[in-house]
């Protein structure tokens, strides 16, 4: 909301000077987070800002340069550019980043979320322990889809907290973690799951002015069982009723790694002539969200929408492009906290939810060592936008 920055009172002394690290891949969600830092410290008044513990408060910059050159052979190492010492570090990492290439003995290789978590230990291990503290953003979690074990395999996920704990991180911040028990693994170190549900709604309010909400015209959908308490909470917030896909597979056969899925069965009351929004954390292939949207036709819905954190599109845009032609899914949201196909977001059917405004928010609060609770519960900014948009009173 337009004030709310002024509204912080951030009075208390901040935990060290600030400094942000995106690596490579994240640049561009870092430069949109540090301007808002930049222009928010600059019109701060404090009467304690020309004490010792706020030295370096107001910076044209908080991003700290590093670099991770690699050898002929693929290997690599990090590089700090500048001094860290006694700062608090927050660390932007983008997984899922597979638009980066580098060099493998000669060959033209593409980064793998394996790269990409390496390239962050790399960095952490380049601080040597000299930050005062240090947070990883890590908005699409690595090797979230690995949480659980079934039968003889591994525990990627888990290991990788573990691991990064081991090395000095204080606290990971993650947005809508597949699964967030995984937080298990590190039950002794600080751990936030972050839901961007206010930024869909104001995505959604934002662009679509036609719109009723209440129960009688709009419906929220989990595409299945995993998903049932974003939807539920999404659906409490809105004054909605909701309904949920489970998945029928067959445990006989595994392809691709997984059981396939051979139907969506519907729980829930009469979609026919609602709005209904589908709501997920991550749009992979796309095949289940479009065979969910499917059904929801066949059972008369009106206008579908699909809001998802994370748009990793791995099946490509085409068959969204038909499904938006045949009149399937409306619209489809997805944030930018992860790496954005270039031509996603020409496309008439799509939503960026932008985020940077809100990890502003999160870095500039924890660094002066205050409670980001009033961040993590999103009520109120909720209803206000709601009884805006109902006002007619909502700017784009």
């Amino acid at each position: 909301m337009p004030v709310r920055e002024e509204k912080r009172n951030l009075n208390s002394i901040p935990v060290g000077s600030l400094g942000i690290i995106p690596l490579k891949g994240c640049q561009e969600l870092a430069d949109s987070v540090d301007k808002y830092l930049v222009k928010w410290r600059a019109e701060r008044e404090s009467e304690h800002k020309d004490s010792l513990a706020f030295a370096g408060y107001q910076r044209e910059s908080y991003i700290i340069q590093t670099r991770v050159p690699r050898f002929g052979t693929g290997e690599a190492k990090g590089e700090i550019l500048e001094s860290v010492r006694g700062d608090d570090l927050y660390l932007l990492v983008d997984v899922t980043n597979h638009s980066l290439t580098y060099s493998l003995c000669g060959q033209e290789n593409h980064m793998s979320p394996d790269d990409h978590y390496q390239n962050l230990k790399r960095i952490i291990a380049a601080v040597g322990g000299k930050a005062r503290r240090i947070t990883v953003i890590m908005p699409f979690l690595y090797e979230s889809r690995q949480h659980k074990r079934n039968a003889r395999e591994s525990l990627d996920c888990a290991l990788a907290l573990q691991e990064l704990v081991k090395m000095g991180v204080d606290h990971i911040i993650t947005f809508d973690a597949h699964d967030p028990r995984v937080q298990n693994a590190i039950p002794l170190s600080g751990f936030e799951t972050v839901s961007p549900t206010y930024q869909f709604i104001k995505g959604l309010l934002s662009n679509v002015p036609d719109l009723t909400i209440d129960s009688d015209h709009m419906m929220i959908i989990s595409p299945d069982e995993g998903g049932m308490g974003r939807a539920i909470y999404m659906a409490n917030v809105m004054g909605l009723d909701m309904g949920m896909f489970y998945k029928r597979r067959d445990y006989t056969r595994i392809v691709n790694g997984r059981n396939p899925i051979v139907a969506h069965e519907f729980l829930g009351s009469s979609v026919k002539g609602k709005d209904v929004i589908i709501v997920d954390d991550m749009i992979s292939s796309g095949e289940s969200v479009l065979e969910v949207a499917a059904d929801l036709k066949k059972r008369k819905a009106n206008r579908i929408f699909a809001a998802s954190t994370f748009g990793l599109f791995t099946g490509g845009l085409d068959k969204f492009d038909k499904a938006y032609k045949e009149g399937l899914l409306y619209r489809v949201l997805t944030t930018n906290l992860i790496y954005q196909l270039p031509d996603l977001l020409e496309k008439e059917w799509y939503i960026s939810c932008d985020m940077s405004k809100y990890i502003a928010y999160i870095i500039d609060t924890l660094n002066h060592d205050s409670s980001i609770s009033d961040l993590l519960n999103p009520n109120d900014r909720i209803h206000s936008i709601i009884t805006k948009y109902k006002k007619g009173l909502l700017v784009k």
